[in-house]
């Protein structure tokens, strides 16, 4: 059995700096705890999920101008998608795993964003077609299931490659620390990583809201979630 403490610790320096699991297994060794790389591995898959789920509790609304778009990650020597989504502000809103680049994960990622606190006003999409099929689809059918007694006009959609440049260097932030990875081994463990890694993204970019502390650094956020 290991302490509480140095499980959260290797989960925390695994998914906000650029280390290997046997980086990890060595810096352990040196402080006296044998672990091995696969555990560390374990302990990222078991207890990161849960860790994301009390962050997006905590989310602050995001505002009214999204920026959409889709990067390329490598699983087992094969292009997996990650759909994004950030705000005016640069904040995250939303984000998805796919096996596929199609209308169908374009959907599947855009329902979901649309369920986030904070409809849209307008968003920016590249050239693809299949995006802003899938955005004009998934907004008739949001409007559709709508509730409430106020009229919802529909999402502007705005097609423009130069406004890309705020989300693409947003991604470069996720494939940085994606990078010294050297690709992931299962679809699964890739899922759960990248949603971590995306956790700790936001976190620097203080995206949620905390009573206490107005711009608590990375480690206290992360001990707050894991209380």
């Amino acid at each position: 059995m290991f302490d509480r403490s140095v499980i959260l610790l290797c989960v925390r320096w695994y998914l906000a700096y650029n280390l290997s699991f046997r980086n990890l297994e060595e810096m352990m060794a040196e402080r006296g705890i044998s672990v091995h790389h696969a555990t560390i591995h374990g302990w990222i898959v078991r207890y990161s999920p849960e860790l994301l789920e009390r962050f997006d509790r905590r989310k602050r609304v995001v505002t009214g101008r999204w920026h959409i778009d889709e990067t390329y990650i490598k699983v087992r020597g094969q292009w997996r998608y990650l759909y994004r989504a950030i705000d005016s502000n640069g904040d995250t809103v939303e984000f998805c795993f796919s096996k596929r680049r199609n209308l169908a994960a374009a959907n599947r990622f855009l329902r979901k964003t649309l369920n986030c606190p904070g409809r849209p006003e307008r968003t920016v999409i590249d050239g693809t077609q299949t995006n802003r099929e899938a955005m004009l689809f998934c907004d008739t059918a949001y409007q559709l299931r709508n509730r409430s007694r106020r009229d919802l006009r529909p999402i502007r959609i705005r097609l423009s490659a130069y406004l890309k440049n705020r989300i693409e260097r947003d991604h470069r932030e996720i494939k940085r620390r994606v990078r010294p990875m050297l690709g992931f081994q299962s679809d699964v463990s890739a899922g759960v990583i990248l949603g971590s890694i995306e956790m700790i993204h936001m976190m620097r970019k203080q995206q949620a809201k905390y009573a206490r502390y107005p711009q608590p650094s990375l480690a206290k956020q992360f001990d707050f979630f894991a209380a």
